[in-house]
């Protein structure tokens, strides 16, 4: 059986239950989960001695997920991420890019080396033309047929 986290609607059931003095079996039934999912959530995120706040609640899942997902090595925007674009308008293969990262010492862009796995999915995540975007200067593709 897979976790999914809790939605905030579900998180509002659970404070709007409590107010009423509904127990955790009964929020339970009501959102549709297993009433240990209501004692957990209810033990991580109420206060000692306060009561449940759905605010506080989503700011600290938001915290632990941070804290347990790799940070992007390709952010738009970053200086990392312009070097890779503009490598990829001079028309290098993102494996040929990843290669050049490997050898290049660039003390501004610590760890500058992202795998080719990484471009790709970094191509993949922009919108389509994006990357021709200011590339008139290069030559159209060629269509053999």
């Amino acid at each position: 059986m897979s976790y999914h986290e809790l939605s905030i609607e579900e998180r509002v059931t659970i404070q709007l239950g409590l107010a009423q003095g509904f127990s955790q079996r009964r929020i339970a039934r009501l959102i549709n989960r297993a009433p240990s999912t209501v004692s957990r959530e209810l033990r991580r995120n109420r206060e000692a001695g306060s009561s449940y706040s759905v605010r506080t609640a989503q700011q600290r899942m938001r915290v632990r997920r941070s804290n347990c997902r790799p940070k992007r090595k390709l952010l738009p925007g970053s200086e990392r991420f312009e070097l890779v674009v503009h490598m990829l308008r001079e028309r290098l293969s993102p494996e040929q890019i990843a290669g050049k990262l490997r050898s290049m010492n660039i003390p501004s862009l610590k760890e500058a080396y992202v795998c080719r796995e990484t471009i790709y999915t970094a191509i993949y995540a922009l919108p389509v033309g994006e990357l021709r975007k200011g590339a008139d200067h290069l030559p159209a593709p060629r269509q053999d047929g």
